[in-house]
């Protein structure tokens, strides 16, 4: 019998997410990477590349091993699609830098009010 949840679709994403990685005998960058290209050939939007962006970094993999991958399957999935694909990517990354900086921000402007107290 299936539960409330206040983010059910999110919820179901993430546990088949963690199942993926149970099941898959890929070391953590390779599974990315893999991702990415799965991601390239759906033309998926830029947020589905941002939730890859901190399991990214986790792994260790460089923007360099990104592009590797696009011109791998540059000839499989398409121009259009690797182009589409760099562009949600970039898109992705501005949201991740914009989202750390105001956290950052956020966490400055609390250090600032503790030190007035």
């Amino acid at each position: 019998m299936a539960t409330a949840s206040d983010a059910p679709v999110l919820e179901t994403i993430t546990a088949m997410t963690l199942d993926a990685i149970e099941r898959c005998g890929l070391d953590e960058r390779t599974f990315i990477l893999t991702r990415i290209a799965g991601l390239v050939a759906m033309d998926a939007p830029a947020v589905s590349y941002l939730a890859h962006i901190g399991p990214a970094m986790q792994a260790k993999v460089t923007i360099e091993q990104v592009q590797d991958v696009l011109v791998a399957i540059a000839p499989v999935v398409g121009t259009a699609r690797v182009m589409s694909a760099a562009t949600h990517i970039s898109q992705a990354f501005g949201v991740a830098i914009a989202m750390a900086e105001t956290e950052a921000e956020a966490i400055a402007e609390a250090e600032a009010q503790s030190r007035k107290k």
